[in-house]
């Protein structure tokens, strides 16, 4: 049976490079990178060689970046240190976010009583700046936590007017750009950012492995504790091997990103249009202009196929999503396109397709032909 991927926002597949990259590491380069001999040293090079070629492609500075499992692993962090170490009182977001920042967000609220402020999103999920411009001149102590790309839909907020606002009240900035980091061109020293994460398996690198940036001269504090990796910020032996995977698979991306980007930028247009062709009627949740990558669709189907439609297509060998792949064991719908969509509307079958430069039209026709015959 053709397998047909289109679930890239979940998990990329790993460059060929970034596999032989992390195997010539475990082999060759096993030294502990804390060990004082010739073994631990070359680690240690390695390692650092790795966070100055991720600060210098982002245009921060090496002790701009900390390595950390993943961007849930990096958004605990810097929720809880902004709350327990910074003396923020108040976070501000929207209900759109990932859970890996909503949870924290609620989690901390739960255990020191801080206000948490929940920006209402469009039908398009855009939140709207002039409402976050009021709370902001509120004289509160404040973190503003707004992600870059969803997950869900691909709308794209504008991060650089959004930290400017932020910093114009004396508010941190904090976006989680796990979706947007190696699939678009950032500048951090261009940016009024504060602190972003990132997680290697979204941009053909291994699982398991990311990092996040925290603007020089804001204090971190460690999360859990133990030895003095990473400044003596994040406990345990670094995974050298995923570190030098991710920091391959970020330059790659990088490198390949003009090429790469046009052809998926292509693709989803020719998706919309063959759509239209085949299975008019469709809707898509988000906006039109939505981030390159990523297409969600309500779909002209039945509303008691909903349930079982993923499924479905599974068995057609086709991979999508409705969503976060975190939730995807879930039979509730996206708590993204529940602050977007009416009632009414949620209840309509909706997919999320995620695409890549190795997919072509061929898999979109085969989804096409997949969802008539649900």
């Amino acid at each position: 049976m053709t397998q047909v991927y289109l679930d890239h926002a979940a998990t990329t597949y790993l460059f060929p490079e970034v596999i032989e990259e992390m195997t010539k590491v475990l082999v060759q380069e096993y030294g502990n990178p804390s060990s004082s001999h010739a073994r631990g040293r070359t680690a240690k090079v390695i390692l650092e060689s790795c966070r100055k070629r991720i600060a210098a492609l982002l245009g921060a500075s090496a002790q701009e970046i900390l390595f950390t499992s993943g961007g849930t692993e990096a958004n605990n962090w810097i929720i809880q240190n902004a709350v327990e170490q910074l003396g923020v009182k108040r976070i501000i977001t929207t209900k759109t976010e990932h859970h890996a920042v909503l949870y924290p967000v609620l989690e901390v609220q739960k255990k020191y009583g801080i206000d948490v402020e929940f920006l209402p999103v469009s039908p398009q999920g855009q939140m709207d700046p002039k409402a976050l411009e009021i709370l902001l001149q509120q004289p509160i102590k404040t973190l503003v936590s707004i992600m870059h790309v969803n997950n869900a839909t691909g709308f794209i907020h504008d991060v650089h007017a959004l930290g400017t606002l932020c910093h114009e009240h004396q508010a941190y900035f904090h976006s989680d750009t796990v979706q947007s980091i190696g699939k678009m061109e950032l500048s951090l020293k261009d940016i009024p950012i504060d602190f972003i994460t990132a997680s290697a398996h979204k941009f053909h690198g291994p699982k398991g492995v990311g990092f996040l940036f925290v603007r020089k001269n804001i204090p971190m504090f460690p999360l859990f504790f133990g030895g003095e990796q990473e400044k003596g910020l994040r406990a345990g032996t670094e995974a050298l091997h995923q570190i030098a995977g991710m920091t391959l698979a970020l330059e790659m991306s990088l490198v390949q990103l003009n090429k790469t980007s046009e052809i998926v930028k292509i693709l989803r247009s020719e998706s919309l249009r063959l759509f239209d062709e085949q299975l008019p009627g469709f809707s898509i949740n988000g906006s039109l202009d939505g981030f390159y990558t990523i297409l969600n669709l309500r779909l002209p189907i039945s509303e008691e196929k909903a349930a079982m439609l993923l499924f479905s297509l599974d068995l057609k060998g086709i991979a999508v999503s409705r969503g976060s792949a975190c939730q995807s064991g879930s039979s509730k719908p996206s708590h993204v396109l529940a602050e977007m969509l009416s009632p009414d509307e949620l209840k309509k079958p909706y997919i999320r397709i995620s695409l890549d430069a190795t997919n072509t039209i061929d898999d979109i026709k085969a989804l096409i032909e997949a969802l008539k015959s649900v």
